[in-house]
């Protein structure tokens, strides 16, 4: 799925969830009938891995590529379920990538043309964790009435896995031989995750608010494939989210 994509789906999604869901438990303009049992959250922003590890060192010194070029599109989505007044259980899921073009640095073909590569990183972190709202998420002002609060900031920690798909594809030079060749170079697999995230929810309606969040994942992976002669991939970094959130 491209970034476009990514865009296109998340600008249509307030169209179908909200109304139908949240129906049932919807009181006036400012409350709700019952507290709710879980919400669900759709973010989009920015991802910037760190791009620290061996194999970036060799990618961004062969090509025409920085650290800052892997900044991505993140597609997050979490689903929590109320623990205590304001503790939460929090299942995280989403995905990052970016699409970037190249050329050797060093290096041009028979026609002094650039030799041109595009390089390709996909990270999907699925988690488990606990969020603690700093202010109560709402009240329960009788049997009937629950009123969401108007800004619930938070934070949270959580750990799971995380997902990786490295792709080079284009012409590479083969430095015994200055011979230029087409070739697909690629890698993917799984790597342990450690998350930390802030955020807040502006309520919006009884049943919706805006949140806003700032996560950094902590993972590294052993590389495999046409790489698996670098050092494990590190595949930590920050993102920068803002959404929807549905109470259910």
């Amino acid at each position: 799925m491209t970034w476009r994509q990514m865009l296109a789906c998340a600008a249509m999604l307030p169209v179908f969830l909200p109304a139908t869901l949240s129906a049932q438990s919807r009181g006036g303009d400012g409350y709700l009938f019952k507290k709710p049992s879980a919400t669900f959250g759709l973010r989009i922003g920015a991802g910037q891995p760190n791009a620290s590890s061996d194999v970036f060192d060799e990618i961004t010194k062969d090509f025409t590529l920085g650290r800052r070029d892997f900044l991505g599109v993140n597609f997050m989505a979490d689903l929590s379920v109320p623990l205590s007044q304001r503790l939460e259980l929090q299942f995280t899921g989403g995905v990052n990538g970016r699409h970037a073009d190249s050329e050797y640095r060093a290096f041009v073909d028979n026609n002094d043309l650039p030799i041109e590569q595009q390089t390709s990183l996909r990270r999907v972190p699925l988690a488990a964790g606990l969020r603690w709202n700093l202010t109560p998420a709402g009240r329960q002002v009788s049997r009937l009435a629950w009123v969401p609060s108007r800004v619930v900031p938070y934070v949270a920690v959580g750990a799971g896995a995380m997902y990786y798909n490295l792709r080079l594809r284009g012409d590479f030079v083969d430095k015994e031989t200055m011979d230029v060749y087409p070739s697909t170079l690629k890698a993917s697999g799984w790597g342990a995750l450690g998350y930390g995230a802030a955020g807040a929810t502006l309520n919006l309606r009884p049943w919706m608010g805006l949140t806003t969040e700032v996560r950094y994942d902590v993972s590294n992976a052993s590389l495999r494939g046409d790489f698996r002669d670098f050092a494990p991939i590190s595949l930590s970094g920050v993102g920068l989210t803002a959404g929807l959130m549905f109470r259910l």
